[in-house]
């Protein structure tokens, strides 16, 4: 039996790290038209929530609605159509410390609000407000694998399913004393809108196959620094030859000791 390859074209990017607060920044970056400069992360106001959703909105919550609606409007897509594929490391690490605390406390009354946010899919369900969006959902979680096993569910269900699907990739810090146990510097996350067609918004073609060679490195030390301490930036040699309109594989971190082997064909 010949396996079904998976196959897609990517339409649309969004993108937000540190110190790259949106896709056209890191693209520039990731040409060498710029150097990288490590700062802060910059998180927009989620403007499309409704106010009482808005007050309440975490870090992972603003920066999920950014890179998503990033790349729905770099590929001109109605966000309430596409089905979504949320895949993170860890998910709000900051809301995380917080119950911890509250729960080493003698006050151990947890907030509705602490506790619905705790929720692995939190991010999700402030899409499907955000955008009214009834379109199917995936919520996944891999280690430091997430981003791959993201793309390979998005992927599978581009395939099968024949229908647009939105991956987004996340991850966020912990304070300490979480941070000395998992050492994520800040909150980042990528974008990906995977079509099962060509269209004149179209920006490459996208096959990923499992390999068993190592995983790429980055030349610049910055952004290896970034691809390494953050799992959702395991995406950037993929994005790195997006960026430069390159052709040929890119290999990927996923569970070893497997790797991706992601073949891309720019339009």
């Amino acid at each position: 039996m010949t396996p079904t390859l998976l196959t897609a074209w990517i339409e649309g990017i969004g993108f937000l790290a540190p110190g790259l607060p949106d896709w056209p920044a890191a693209r520039t970056v990731l040409r060498g038209e710029q150097d990288y400069s490590a700062a802060p992360s910059v998180l927009p106001p989620p403007a499309i929530l409704p106010p009482a959703e808005r007050r309440r909105a975490s870090r992972i919550v603003r920066l999920t609605l950014a890179i998503g609606l990033e790349a729905a409007a770099h590929a001109e897509a109605d966000v309430g159509t596409l089905a979504t594929v949320f895949a993170s490391s860890g998910a709000d690490g900051h809301n995380c410390h917080a119950l911890c605390e509250q729960l080493a406390s003698d006050d151990r009354q947890i907030s509705p609000t602490r506790f619905h946010n705790s929720v692995h899919n939190a991010a999700a369900g402030y899409w499907g407000i955000a955008t009214g969006s009834m379109a199917p959902c995936q919520v996944l979680c891999a280690f430091d694998a997430s981003f791959g096993a993201g793309l390979l569910d998005a992927l599978g269900q581009v395939v099968v399913d024949q229908q647009p699907t939105l991956l987004i990739a996340y991850d966020s810090e912990y304070p300490e004393p979480l941070r000395s146990k998992r050492g994520i510097p800040d909150c980042a996350g990528v974008a990906l809108l995977l079509t099962p067609g060509r269209t004149r918004r179209s920006l490459a073609r996208i096959t990923v196959t499992p390999s068993a060679d190592p995983a790429q490195v980055l030349a610049d030390s910055g952004l290896e620094d970034l691809r390494r301490a953050i799992p959702a930036m395991r995406s950037l040699p993929l994005l790195a030859s997006l960026a430069r309109g390159g052709s040929g594989p890119v290999r990927l971190e996923y569970l070893p000791p497997m790797q991706l082997n992601v073949a891309l064909q720019p339009c």
